[in-house]
């Protein structure tokens, strides 16, 4: 499997850290640079910010039209619907790709974060608790939490103790806040760090959000 192609911002100086943030379905690595700014991180951090493209697939939800997307969604019945196992181990390994470059690059998965949003916070979530490494800590902002039932005996032990952030929209049309109750409820039964937030809106990010993830962050990492 090729490396995903990304848009990345560099840090002044070497890389000391890395979020590896994994957009929605339909959208592109494009879509999340403009938030980095207005997270309120110390420049002295030194994060490389990754954000990768995926590949474009037919998606049946939409009529079989082609797009990017971590996966095939068939409907969006995210509580009791089987999601594609395929498509999702397969964003899955093309994440770790992501994740060794990094290694490769001089930051080691424990000063790594994942984030995603919506298709992207499945893949981050599943890609990360499953990581053979110690991580940073995982995000997932309006999605939930697939492949549930195999992650009780696949999940990688060093991270059990990795922190979680969940955010949801409690008017969210596309992924119901429902689901993503559900997935923080799954988390926190196998014994996960689970920081929640929730914020009266759709399916989208708004500025409180943001607020409340760059303290997450600045939490996780400190400056040199």
């Amino acid at each position: 499997m090729k490396l995903l192609p990304a848009v990345e911002i560099e840090p002044d100086g070497t890389a000391r850290y890395a979020v590896i943030w994994l957009h929605g379905l339909g959208a592109n690595g494009h879509d999340f640079p403009p938030i980095v700014p207005e997270l309120g991180l110390d420049a002295q951090l030194a994060i490389r910010w990754v954000f990768p493209h995926a590949p474009s697939i037919p998606v049946t939800i939409n009529g079989g039209m082609v797009m990017p997307a971590w996966y095939d969604i068939a409907s969006l019945d995210f509580r009791t619907r089987r999601s594609d196992e395929a498509g999702i181990r397969g964003s899955i390994e093309a994440l770790e790709r992501l994740i060794e470059r990094e290694n490769q690059r001089g930051v080691p998965s424990e000063r790594i974060l994942l984030a995603g949003f919506s298709q992207g916070g499945a893949i981050a979530l599943s890609g990360g608790l499953r990581h053979a490494e110690r991580l940073a800590g995982v995000i997932g902002l309006s999605t939930f939490l697939p492949l549930h039932e195999e992650l009780a005996r696949e999940r990688a032990p060093v991270n059990a103790a990795t922190p979680i952030f969940l955010a949801h929209g409690s008017l969210d049309p596309m992924v119901p806040f429902e689901s993503g109750q559900l997935s923080r409820e799954r988390l926190r039964a196998l014994g996960y760090q689970v920081e929640w937030h929730e914020y009266p809106m759709l399916h989208q990010v708004c500025l409180e959000e943001i607020r409340d993830l760059g303290a997450w962050i600045g939490e996780r990492f400190a400056p040199v």
